[in-house]
This record gives structure tokens, C-alpha cells and sequence, in this order.
């Protein structure tokens, strides 16, 4: 056993263990396996290499490239979330210098703002390219995507960060910097889009659009035509949104929408069915893949010490409460029960003020029964004697976050549903989006659960046997997810709206607001997915849990929520979408997510710009 004079936490330990790895090298050359677990070992052992974000990124260009069909608008959404990602590095450091941040939240903070970052900046450019196609200038289509999408925007990242918000009640401060960590990602992506997107926009001109439509342009200008006819018969989306993939399913969904909407619910429910036999645990190195060191050394003590050689108990006792000479009476009763294997020779301080013994479980930390062994031990102590060490400090951690997670989902949704409720002056809108996302949030802890904890396909993502969910997960998982679910709500709700204030039509601004954000919507959603399975693919577990249950609630957000359960039920409700008392109608602020194209000075009716690129871009 080796110790140090600093805490695991000093700049010159944390995460290395070159001094460790140079003085067991001998050893290890005389052909003796040497393995090296412990606190310090733990924070290297499962390093971060950034596969997740490069399986993220390369994605990310292969579906913008489908999307836009143009390599400059495919490339500038990821440029911008890139950008951000910069800047909120840089802050995330700044916080480093302020307080204590878990050496996994920036992992975190990272997978959130490079999937929220690049669906940010995609959603200011493909509302560019919708106004450059309707016959604007580079400069004017600008404009009017900062003053609509930009709007979406800025809502949807307030929406994040009100989930974020929630992690500050889960009661360890390791939550406080995930939550602070991901938060000044999230802020700097929002501003990158915000401000960089209209610059690079404004410079890219018409080479945003695709070839075909650029040569149509010039086809247009040349014959002194009008351009949007000529894109318009060469092939490119019309301006009925029925002839779309995604109105023509919307509205088929709203003629029939009662079965539509109890199927979807049922495939969601039955996903969300292992969530209740999820068993959580805080992380450590046996539920870790075989490549860290950490786990091969835990893997070495069980296999010559038993299980519980990994998750030994501390007794502390205060000899001012409790006579020294019933420490070894004491000590007798600890190892006399069944799950007790063996206890230490009681240790007394030098000063005589208290006495230690270690017992040694016969199970594992992470064993089921584990839980209920730490309380037998802990009513056999009196007053003046406490149970520590790694395996009660795990299963008290675990214990305080399955307190604390109630607490958590109960202030998200409360906020969120007030804040939606001020932006789409609606009551029955906000509630639905909730019941929606929490059973979004269900179906993921089902998956997670059902993955790691039952070992349905476990070696996927490099583990060797079924683990329980780490505690950290859920709390973090629901903070996120809720607020990621919502920023796909404000897109998609914010088109709706407009269409339903302009047109009075309930179920027709549905078909039209889904045909016109499906695409866009599908395609953020696609990218998301790739950036958390990206980053599943890292080592550590926890990581790992993160990448899936995000992937997996983003897939059927984007899916069975938004064009299934969505379109149902609006269509099902009519009027009633939009529903909300006058009383609170008049004590509510008004925060205008919508721009009326109207309301915004027309462009002058002059011959297209030309742009002066090449069009074999």
C-alpha cells in the first residue's frame, strides 16, 4: 500500500500514474503481473480519448451533407457547435478555478454541447436556406432566421438550463459541477449559433444551397425569370407541406389519431417496464470493462481474497461513549453474522481516543444483499461507534440520490412547465410536453437497465457481466434528457404556433407545422443519436450509461413522441392545444416566440444576387 502526503485531488496526482507504473516496472519485467487499484489509480485508469466526439462529429457531416446537400452548409453547423465548444471549454476551466469539478463532467458537458451545439447552429442555417429559396438576399435571409430561429433558440436553451438548474437539489456537490459544467457549454453553443451563424451565412452567400438549385438560380437570372419558379420546378419541395414525407404521415396520423397515439404510448411503456427493477449503485472499478488496470486488480482480490476483500467496512469507535475494553465484545458480534467473514485486530489511536477494526463482507460491493448487511452492521454498534469505509459510503451515496431523484423531477418539470407555459400561452400545451418527455426519460432508464443491470448485449459496450446502474445516472440522465426533450418541443411547438395564430386552422397548423420542422427536426435527432453512441463507445462506465440512455430517449423523442404522439394528440385536443384562463392570461408576462413573415418589410423585388463562386462546390 502506498500513500501520499496530498489528497488523491492535487494537480500534480490526479490522473497520473506515471510514478506508480515506473516503480512496479521492475517488478513487472521479472515477469510478475502487478495491477494497481486504490483512489489515485481510479482517476487514470479510465481515460477519456475523444473517440466520442470524432464518431460524433464525422456523423454529424454525413447527415448535414444529406440534409442540405451542400458541403458549405453541411460543414458550418459543425464549425459553430465546435466553436462554442472552444469558448465553453475555456469557462469550464475558469470553473475548475472556483470550486471542485468532477473529472468526468467535462466528458459530459462536452457530449451535451456538441449534440445541442450542431442542432442550434442547424436550425438557424436550414431557416437561412428556407428564406434564400423564398427569393431573399444572403444578407435579409440572415436577418430573418436570427429573428425566428434565433428565437427558438434562445428558448430552448433556457429550457436546458432550468433542467440543469435541478441538479443543484441532488445533494452532492459533484452534481454541482456537472450541472455548472454542462450549463456554460450549453451557453456558449447558444451564443456561437446566435452570432457566428448569420456572420458565416451572410459571407457563404448561395453556396449554402445545392448545386442543382444554384444552377437553376443562374438559369433564372440569365433568362430575367423568376428564381423561385424555376427551383421550384426543378424538383425542390413545393410549398404545400402535404407533399412532404412528414405532412402527408401527420396527417394521416390526425385522421386516426386514438390508435396512432395508444400504440406509441404502449411501445414507449413496454420500453420503460425494466426501469422498475432498476438497482443503482455508485460506480467502481468491477463494473468497469477488463482494459483499466483498476479492474484487473479488483478482479486479483476477489479471486484470492473473496468478493469482499474490495468492499471492506471500517468501525470507528469513541472510546469517550464506548469503554475500550468492549471494543473486542463488539468486534466478536460484527463477525458473528452470516455475510461477516472476518474482522481486523482493533487498532487504538496513539492519543487512546478511539479505536478501528475492519470487517471483510463475504459479498461483493455491488451484491444485492449488500445494502441490507450495511444496516444489520450498523444497529449492532451502539451509540459512540460508526460504520465507514468504501462499501457504507457507496450504499449511503445510493441511498441519499434514490431520495433525492423525486425532488429533482418534481422542481424540472414544475419549472419547465411554467416556463412553456409563459412561451406558448397555453396550459394543457406545457403539461403534455411533460407527460411526453417523462415518458421519454422512462423508456431510457428501461433501456439502461435492461442493458447493464440484465446483460441484454452488455458486451456491446465492452463490459464482461451485467452491473447495477450507477446512482449517478439517473439523476443526471433525467436532468439533461428533460431539457433536451424540450428543445425538440420548442422547434417543433413554435412552428405550430405560428401557423394556428395566423391561420386559426388546429389541425391543419399541426400537418404544417410538423411538414415544415420534420426534416430539420429528424435530422438534429440523427445527429444526437451518433454523438452519444459515440460516446459510449468510451471506457468508462458511467460515460457509457450516459451515451446510451441519451441516445436511446433522442431516437424516440424524435420518433414516437414528435411524430406520432405529437400530431395524435393535438389532433385529438383542437382547440383545446391552446387553451388557457384568462386570469392567468393577464398575470402572465408575454414572450413572443413567433415573427410574423408578414410583419417583416418584404424584400425589394430585384434580379437575384449571383454568387461569384464556382457551382461545383
Amino acid at each position: 500500500m502506498v500513500s501520499y502526503g496530498e489528497p488523491v485531488t492535487h494537480p500534480d496526482l490526479m490522473g497520473n500514474l506515471t510514478p506508480l507504473e515506473d516503480a512496479v516496472a521492475p517488478t513487472r519485467d521479472a515477469g510478475y503481473q502487478v495491477e494497481l487499484g486504490g483512489d489515485l489509480p481510479d482517476s487514470a485508469a479510465a481515460p477519456i480519448n475523444g473517440q466520442g466526439e470524432l464518431i460524433g462529429v464525422t456523423a454529424a457531416l454525413v447527415v448535414l451533407v444529406l440534409t442540405f446537400g451542400s458541403v458549405v452548409a453541411a460543414g458550418l453547423p459543425v464549425a459553430i457547435a465546435l466553436a462554442g465548444l472552444g469558448v465553453g471549454g475555456g469557462g469550464v476551466l475558469l470553473l475548475a478555478a472556483a470550486m471542485d469539478v468532477s473529472n468526468l463532467a467535462p466528458t459530459v458537458a462536452t457530449m451535451v454541447g456538441l449534440g445541442v451545439g450542431i442542432d442550434y447552429a442547424l436550425l438557424m442555417v436550414s431557416r437561412h436556406v428556407e428564406y434564400l429559396r423564398r427569393g431573399l438576399t444572403p444578407v435579409e435571409a440572415a436577418a430573418r432566421a436570427s429573428a425566428t430561429a434565433g428565437r427558438s433558440i434562445v428558448a430552448a436553451a433556457a429550457t436546458v438550463l432550468v433542467s440543469l438548474l435541478g441538479l443543484r437539489l441532488a445533494g452532492p456537490p459533484t452534481y454541482d459541477s456537472f450541472g455548472f459544467a454542462t450549463a456554460i457549454s450549453v451557453l456558449a453553443v447558444m451564443l456561437a449559433a446566435l452570432t457566428l451563424v448569420p456572420v458565416l451565412c451572410r459571407f457563404a452567400g448561395y453556396r449554402l444551397l445545392p448545386r442543382r438549385e444554384r444552377r437553376a438560380r443562374k438559369l433564372a437570372a440569365a433568362a430575367d425569370t423568376d428564381a423561385h419558379a424555376v427551383v421550384t420546378e426543378t424538383g425542390m419541395p413545393s410549398a404545400s407541406p402535404r407533399a412532404t414525407l412528414t405532412g402527408r404521415w401527420a396527417a394521416r396520423v390526425g385522421r386516426r389519431p386514438l390508435p396512432w397515439a395508444i400504440g406509441a404510448a404502449l411501445i414507449v411503456l413496454t420500453l420503460a417496464v425494466p426501469a422498475l427493477d432498476m438497482r443503482t449503485w455508485p460506480q467502481d472499478p468491477g463494473g468497469q470493462s477488463t482494459q483499466p488496470t483498476t479492474r484487473r486488480a479488483y478482479d486479483l482480490m476477489a479471486q484470492e481474497f473473496g468478493e469482499g476483500a474490495n468492499g471492506r467496512m471500517v468501525v470507528v469507535v469513541d472510546h469517550g461513549k464506548v469503554p475500550a475494553g468492549d471494543v473486542a465484545r463488539l468486534a466478536e458480534e460484527v463477525v458473528a453474522h452470516e455475510d461477516v467473514v472476518a474482522v481486523s485486530t482493533p487498532f487504538v489511536s496513539p492519543d487512546g481516543a478511539v479505536s478501528v477494526f475492519e470487517a471483510t463482507p463475504a459479498l461483493g460491493p455491488t451484491d444485492e444483499r449488500t445494502p441490507a448487511l450495511v444496516e444489520d452492521v450498523r444497529t449492532l454498534l451502539p451509540e459512540g461507534a460508526e460504520l465507514t469505509g468504501l462499501t457504507p459510503v457507496m450504499n449511503d451515496i445510493a441511498a441519499k440520490m434514490s431520495d433525492r431523484l423525486p425532488l429533482v423531477i418534481g422542481f424540472v418539470v414544475g419549472v419547465s412547465v411554467l416556463v412553456l407555459t409563459v412561451m406558448f400561452r397555453s396550459v394543457v400545451v406545457p403539461l403534455k410536453a411533460a407527460v411526453m418527455n417523462l415518458l421519454s426519460v422512462a423508456a431510457a432508464y428501461g433501456v439502461v437497465t435492461a442493458v447493464f443491470q440484465w446483460g441484454w448485449g452488455v458486451e456491446l459496450f465492452g463490459l464482461d457481466h451485467a452491473i447495477p446502474v450507477s446512482s449517478w445516472v439517473p439523476i443526471l440522465l433525467f436532468a439533461i434528457l428533460f431539457g433536451l426533450s424540450m428543445d425538440y418541443e420548442v422547434f417543433l411547438l413554435s412552428r405550430i404556433r405560428e401557423d394556428w395564430q395566423r391561420t386559426g386552422d388546429p389541425r391543419g397548423s399541426v400537418v404544417r407545422g410538423l411538414a415544415s420542422t420534420g426534416r430539420v427536426i429528424s435530422a438534429a435527432a440523427a445527429i444526437m443519436v451518433a454523438v452519444f453512441l459515440g460516446f459510449a463507445t468510451e471506457v468508462d462506465v458511467v460515460v457509457k450509461m450516459m451515451g446510451l440512455g441519451m441516445a436511446v430517449a433522442v431516437l424516440l423523442d424524435a420518433t414516437l413522441v414528435r411524430m406520432v404522439l405529437v400530431p395524435a394528440t393535438m389532433a385529438m385536443l383542437g382547440r383545446w392545444n391552446w387553451w388557457l384562463p384568462r386570469w392567468l392570461d393577464r398575470i402572465l408576462p408575454e414572450i413572443r416566440l413567433e415573427v410574423d413573415d408578414d410583419a417583416i418589410p418584404a424584400p425589394a423585388p430585384t434580379r437575384p444576387e449571383l454568387s461569384p463562386e464556382p457551382a461545383a462546390v
